[in-house]
């Protein structure tokens, strides 16, 4: 296996130089800045995969987007044009996948998400050559709003960053939650004081609050809600309950339940043997990115054992068969190339030293998304 990781003054290689790869990937995803752990973790769980997997036939070049919808656009057509790559991935922003997936799908490239997953493009603006690997945006937030009527919760305050996935987070803990609003709030991408917010909630009347907000936006969040003294019980996605982002929070985020489709104690061969290589390899657990970057690497992997991406449509039927052992158990695509997976409940606990999470029940079995009747292929 090749890796090289281009900047944008030019190129450095990682490996060397052998003969011309058969196969090549081309990975833009969040590597500096603010949500850099989602796209580092993507990045692990991805190349760590392809190691294990022993091919020496498949470089990938790997680019930083720095959250930023032009570069991601940018760096997509120089893979596309420039680099000649034959699969595209890495992702994490809805906003920037909405930027550069229709552009890399039309021109006749295969897109893997290993994490957005915006409505528009589960639905009317579903394409043969887009696939996600992790969910549907909604999908988390549709169960926590489900395990919200479970809790009893009859009025909450929600509130999520104004972008893609952060309409579709809200619009999914609709679908499902049964109860009242007392408040729904749309932040700035990116914010970090939440001080306002938090005043809302108190005067609102809520009985629980479900926020989406991922990266630095949850850390600073949580850690502000804790302090704030409000007291209601918190649901949220796995997002701002990840693995990286609960060490950050600490003490704040214990008890809290979210929302996942993944979790380190689920217990099958591949997701512990994942768990322990991962941990072994990068010396820290693997997080919910981890896990997607993995899993997206193993589901290309499987249909390159059965046909390359130039035969298009062999290749395409490959990755829809998913014939690979997912770190979640049982795995499979809907008819919008998007996944129909069970999605569990957890629990922030710790374990030693380290805060973590656990599996306390399922919010929902064999869940698909909304949109897949809306997609025409």
């Amino acid at each position: 296996m090749i890796v090289r990781t281009l900047a944008m003054a030019g190129a450095l290689s990682l490996a060397a130089a052998g003969a011309q790869a058969e196969i090549k990937v081309g990975m833009s995803t969040t590597l500096s800045g603010g949500g850099a752990g989602l796209g580092i973790d993507v990045r692990d769980g991805f190349m760590l995969a392809l190691e294990q997997s022993g091919r020496d036939d498949i470089s990938v070049v790997i680019e930083d987007d720095q959250r930023k919808p032009d570069i991601a656009v940018q760096l997509s057509d120089k893979m596309i044009q420039s680099e000649k790559v034959d699969v595209l991935t890495g992702i994490i922003w809805s906003n920037l996948a909405m930027a550069v997936v229709p552009g890399a799908v039309a021109q006749g490239k295969f897109y893997l998400s290993p994490n957005a997953g915006p409505s528009a493009l589960a639905g009317k603006g579903c394409h043969p050559n887009y696939f996600n690997v992790a969910w549907q945006n909604d999908n988390l937030h549709e169960a926590a709003g489900a395990y919200a009527n479970d809790a009893g919760y009859k009025n909450s305050f929600i509130l999520a960053p104004n972008y893609p996935a952060g309409v579709d987070a809200l619009t999914g803990y609709k679908r499902f939650f049964k109860g009242a609003l007392a408040g729904e709030v749309y932040t700035q991408l990116g914010q970090t004081d939440y001080a306002a917010e938090i005043a809302q909630i108190r005067a609102s009347g809520a009985d629980s609050v479900f926020f989406f907000l991922p990266g630095g936006m949850g850390i600073s969040f949580l850690k502000q809600y804790a302090d704030s003294g409000v007291g209601l019980p918190v649901v949220g996605p796995a997002f701002s309950f990840d693995q990286g982002i609960l060490q950050a929070v600490g003490d704040a985020a214990l008890g809290v339940v979210n929302t996942s489709q993944w979790s380190k104690d689920i217990d099958n061969p591949a997701n512990v043997a994942f768990v322990a290589s991962f941990q072994e390899k990068y010396g820290r657990l693997p997080s919910l990115y981890a896990s997607q970057g993995f899993d997206t690497a193993n589901l290309m992997l499987s249909a390159l054992k059965v046909a390359e991406p130039s035969d298009a449509d062999a290749f395409r039927a490959a990755l829809e068969a998913a014939d690979f052992a997912s770190t979640r158990g049982k795995f499979a695509f809907g008819p919008n190339h998007h996944p129909i997976q069970d999605i569990y409940v957890r629990e922030v606990i710790k374990e030693g030293d380290i805060y973590t999470n656990k599996i306390i029940g399922v919010a929902l079995k064999d869940h698909a998304d909304a949109y897949a009747v809306e997609c025409k292929m």
